[in-house]
């Protein structure tokens, strides 16, 4: 994993450093970097995709951390009286 992110521009590490070693929320990364949370998600986006690319036995890693873990769902349910 090192070797991977240290092949990463400094951006994009920094961006997966506080979005998910130090699980700031996309917010406070934009806040921090001075940029727009739009950035800050395509960044993310586009790094852990090139990160995919330079160590592929991280791609069945999921964004949590947790490979084949179903995602939790936040459909709207109906409240029964």
């Amino acid at each position: 994993m090192r070797e991977a992110l240290s092949r990463l521009t400094a951006r994009q590490r920094t961006v997966l450093v506080l979005r998910y070693f130090e699980d700031l929320p996309e917010g406070d990364v934009a806040r921090l970097l001075g940029c727009s949370v739009g950035t800050v998600r395509s960044t993310t986006h586009r790094s852990l995709a090139r990160l995919r690319v330079l160590a592929p036995e991280l791609a069945a890693i999921g964004p949590h951390g947790a490979a084949d873990v179903p995602s939790r769902d936040f459909s709207p349910v109906e409240a029964r009286p």
